[in-house]
């Protein structure tokens, strides 16, 4: 009888060793070195093998010979994944999508497929039976003939009805409840993950096929298994949000095809998840009457100008230590924030209770919204409401200073789009720029005291 092989593997970062470490000298974790058995086999890894048609001795070429023609994306008919994506699809790649459990991963990937009618779509589950994914699908207000629906989680039985299928989009959920028959460790290992990442990359490649991977993530937020897998594939999204609230962020971290800086927005109801083409108009509360400590900032996710509420609340301490409380803020820049106005502002901040909110749920870290932030502080602070149609981006520095934030442009064009009639801004982020193409007042500040004399 052969001896079985074993090795040992981070859990974190994927690294293997020949014996157990107590601390990864990779990625420096503790105790996350794993035993898993390996076999190496002498036939050729995957079911995929080219044709003897479609081999291609590789030499070498000039550059300027090499000839390239731009591929033709395919529409996913979701504008929002379609933007982050880059254009929509493209023929062979590989995009992996991770996120929280519950946050609607499989929603958004069983939306797609039910959207693509025209488009031959095999979704593969692990984790569901084909009972549970019609009850999914007859939510939605989707039909199509072209979606198939299959529950495996062996690679192999996967591969021969693609063969006999042949799709022209495959969706793998998740990648983590996959097995190969050539690993001898359990599904979810490092081992498992990677190779049969490396299977469904070598079939995505040789066939022209795009392939979805849903990935599960640690209690850190990263994607796990080796962080090998992100490297393989050629898109890494990341689907955010909170499972209390109804809205969800999908933003990229990697992108060969596309920017890297571009976002979605969806608001999960109960037929599925609905795109939000405005959400400017969303995360602004509709107020019957005027409230003190609410400003509107402009801000930018990636390329996205957006236009949020902020809302505070500042009242004196009366247990002893004051409280520092923000909502999808960063706790040390409001901290920052309310010394520069305590020290260049003169407000008595010291024994006052401060809680912060984003409205919305969305969790924001733009420096163009220190402006807002501090005239939200000041509208509760004075019991002054700030009037509805102001608007503020800019950071603010230590020395109580107005610094210019990047693409102003976008972020004045978003505010005169939803009808402000006035946005307050650093003055140094006027130069250069045409104030007179837009339908807003645009009123520069060099200092925390102009913008505090301007509002009230």
């Amino acid at each position: 009888m052969a001896k079985i092989k074993t090795s040992f593997f981070c859990q974190n970062c994927g690294a293997q060793s020949a014996k157990w470490q107590g601390k990864c000298p990779s990625c420096g974790e503790w105790n996350t070195f794993v035993e898993e058995v390996i076999q190496k086999e002498e036939q050729v890894r995957g079911q995929w093998k080219p044709s003897s048609a479609s081999k291609k001795t590789s030499t070498p070429q000039k550059i300027s010979e090499v000839r390239y023609e731009e591929q033709a994306r395919i529409k996913t008919g979701d504008t929002e994944l379609d933007r982050v994506l880059g254009g929509g699809l493209v023929s062979g790649s590989l995009i992996l999508i991770g996120g929280e459990p519950g946050i609607g991963k499989s929603t958004l990937m069983l939306q797609i497929a039910l959207m693509l009618s025209k488009l031959k779509v095999l979704y593969v589950s692990g984790e569901e039976s084909e009972n549970q994914i019609k009850m999914r699908a007859d939510r939605m207000q989707y039909q199509s003939e072209q979606c198939f629906v299959l529950s495996a989680t062996n690679t192999q039985a996967v591969f021969q009805q693609v063969e006999i299928l042949q799709p022209e989009l495959l969706i793998i959920d998740s990648i983590q409840t996959m097995h190969s028959q050539y690993v001898e460790s359990a599904a979810g290992s490092v081992s498992q993950v990677r190779e049969c990442t490396a299977e469904i990359m070598k079939f995505a490649k040789e066939t022209g096929t795009p392939v979805f991977l849903i990935g599960h993530i640690t209690k850190d937020g990263a994607i796990a298994g080796p962080k090998v897998l992100e490297h393989m594939v050629d898109t890494v999204l990341q689907f955010e949000g909170d499972r209390h609230l109804s809205y969800r962020i999908l933003r990229t971290s990697k992108n060969r095809f596309g920017s890297t800086n571009e976002l979605g927005i969806y608001e999960m109801r109960a037929e599925g998840l609905k795109q939000v083409l405005n959400p400017s108009e969303i995360l602004m509360t509709q107020r019957e009457e005027v409230l003190n400590g609410v400003a509107i900032g402009a801000m930018l996710e990636g390329n996205r100008p957006l236009l949020i509420e902020i809302q505070s609340l500042v009242s004196p301490a009366t247990y002893g230590t004051p409280q520092r409380s923000s909502t999808g803020h960063d706790a040390k820049r409001l901290n920052m924030l309310l010394a520069v106005l305590e020290k260049r502002g003169g407000m008595r901040l010291g024994q006052q209770d401060v809680f912060l909110n984003i409205a919305g749920g969305l969790r924001v870290d733009d420096p163009g919204l220190d402006l807002a932030v501090c005239a939200s502080l000041l509208s509760s602070y004075e019991d002054s409401p700030i009037q509805p149609h102001i608007c503020f981006a800019g950071e603010v520095g230590l020395g109580g200073e107005i610094r210019a934030v990047n693409r102003v442009e976008s972020r004045i064009s978003e505010a005169a789009k939803l009808g402000f009639k006035q946005i307050l801004v650093s003055k140094y982020a006027l130069k250069g720029l045409d104030i007179t193409k837009f339908d807003i007042d645009i009123k520069p500040v060099v200092k925390l005291e102009e913008m505090y004399r301007g509002i009230f």
